[in-house]
């Protein structure tokens, strides 16, 4: 039955679910529960359009869908770099892009070489570079393609980049709270740089365009689709997932959505990321 059938009733109908990827759809071997492969059919059957999105790029997040889930996402689009670089699912070429400066990246790398942490350095041709990665980090990287390794002792600056963009910086630290703290110490350099500050999988500390969010893309997809903002779900885990939650008509926290974005949500799933928690939210709002 059309959408307007169920909005005559009362019934309040979404059209448009966005999904952070890691630690929300994704198991922890990187694959699609098979709950949440269930979830994807009912939602293409409802006429509901299933959005990646991402602190990843855009070659890195479509590894993730093979096979079936591969063509359940066909027609859709994918929401990387944290919302900044928007593609259509099959086209590389991304709709839109953001970066940071060459003289902003350099002075974070310089600061994190100085705290002795781990670092992402994101750019925009889909690939990452890591410095100093210990054997942690290096097996979870593992699972993801387009992974450079770098050691920082050899390289004092970021020359070694060449002329690629930077879309952004990622200091790695598995104490949390420690990162936080860090955070706020550096929230005044990042706004002299004009970056903001988001953390993620509880060990990044994210350092973005300012303006530049999941929640901002998703409106600027929602727009060019014509969907209003009250029939979008998002669904996430993390920081760098508020502000879509908080943007969508209905903002859903993973049962293991971080304390800090917990009390953002208007609902919170008793399924964890892990363990395939499509298959609730479909069956929670998304039936008619």
């Amino acid at each position: 039955m059309p959408a307007s059938f169920f909005q005559a009733k009362g019934v309040h109908v979404y059209r448009l679910v966005a999904s952070d990827m890691d630690e929300t759809f994704l198991d922890a071997s990187r694959s699609v529960p098979e709950a949440n492969l269930r979830a994807l059919r009912r939602m293409k059957e409802l006429g509901v359009l299933f959005v990646p999105s991402s602190g990843r790029w855009y070659s890195s997040i479509m590894d993730n869908f093979s096979g079936e889930a591969r063509e359940l996402i066909e027609g859709s689009y994918v929401l990387s770099y944290n919302g900044g670089f928007m593609n259509r699912v099959g086209d590389p070429a991304p709709l839109t892009t953001c970066g940071i400066s060459r003289a902003c990246a350099e002075e974070l790398y310089a600061v994190g070489r100085e705290l002795g942490l781990c670092m992402h350095i994101n750019v925009a041709d889909g690939h990452v570079f890591v410095p100093d990665a210990d054997d942690a980090e290096r097996a979870y990287l593992a699972l993801i393609s387009g992974v450079t390794h770098v050691n920082s002792k050899d390289h004092p600056d970021l020359s070694f980049l060449g002329d690629r963009d930077i879309v952004k910086l990622i200091y790695v630290n598995r104490d949390f709270e420690a990162l936080q703290e860090l955070g706020e110490t550096l929230a005044p350099m990042a706004e002299r740089l004009g970056v903001e500050i988001t953390f993620s999988s509880k060990r990044y500390l994210e350092f973005m365009p300012a303006g530049v969010n999941k929640g901002t893309g998703l409106a600027r997809l929602a727009q060019m689709l014509d969907i209003p903002m009250s029939e979008v779900i998002a669904v996430g885990d993390s920081a760098n997932d508020l502000s879509m939650i908080q943007a969508a008509g209905l903002g859903v926290g993973v049962a293991n959505v971080t304390d800090d974005v917990r009390p953002y949500c208007d609902a919170v799933l008793e399924t964890t990321g892990m363990d395939g928690a499509f298959e609730e939210l479909v069956e929670r709002f998304l039936e008619p």
